[in-house]
């Protein structure tokens, strides 16, 4: 049987809590907008326009062709997304080219496994589509416009795959998951409204 395809971002939200991508895929009608998630698309657009002015040194970076926005998909993985940037150093053509991968987030706390998990699903679709090895990203806090460097390990890539499966089976089961561990998440989250056994 076909696999369907996820998005990057479900990867992301099912790191943080597995209940988010639950709700998305199982009942779907219920998914509210909140005023953090329309904010982040908007600083999202804003950093856009500001990157493309900036030298790549906050990058550790001397040369590279920018690839904003891009949209990617994995029939291999069955995954899609839309990075925030993509770095090809020195060039997308060069001998001994690479690629970096950028995501933006709305957040001051450092960066957590499910970022990470992100940055490196980005990774490997970049990896799958252009055929460039990447070693490393960054995820770019746009409050505190710090960047924060993260290696994309042989252990992050597996951990990676792996939550890809545990999503689809959750999915397959239709049973709703535990809730993080630490409750401390649900306090501001859309959907604890939903849960009835957290805080």
């Amino acid at each position: 049987m076909a696999r369907w395809f996820l998005e990057v971002t479900d990867l992301k939200q099912y790191t943080y809590c597995p209940r988010i991508v639950f709700y998305r895929y199982c009942l779907p009608t219920i998914r509210p907008t909140t005023f953090l998630m329309e904010e982040g698309i908007r600083m999202h657009q804003a950093e856009e326009e500001r990157e493309g002015r900036r030298s790549l040194r906050r990058y550790q970076i001397e040369e590279g062709e920018r690839f904003p926005q891009l949209s990617i998909q994995s029939e291999t993985l069955s995954l899609s997304g839309c990075i925030d940037l993509v770095i090809a150093t020195p060039s997308r053509t060069a001998t001994n080219a690479e690629a970096v991968v950028v995501e933006y987030k709305y957040s001051e706390q450092k960066a957590g496994s499910h970022f990470k998990q992100q940055l490196a699903a980005y990774a490997l679709l970049i990896e799958e589509a252009w055929q460039l090895p990447v070693r490393y990203g960054f995820i770019s806090s746009l409050p505190l416009k710090q960047t924060e460097h993260v290696s994309i390990t042989a252990a992050l890539r597996k951990k990676t795959r792996q939550s890809l499966d545990d999503i689809r089976a959750m999915i397959e089961r239709q049973i709703m998951p535990d809730p993080p561990v630490s409750q401390a998440r649900c306090v501001n989250c859309e959907f604890r409204r939903f849960c009835n056994d957290v805080v």
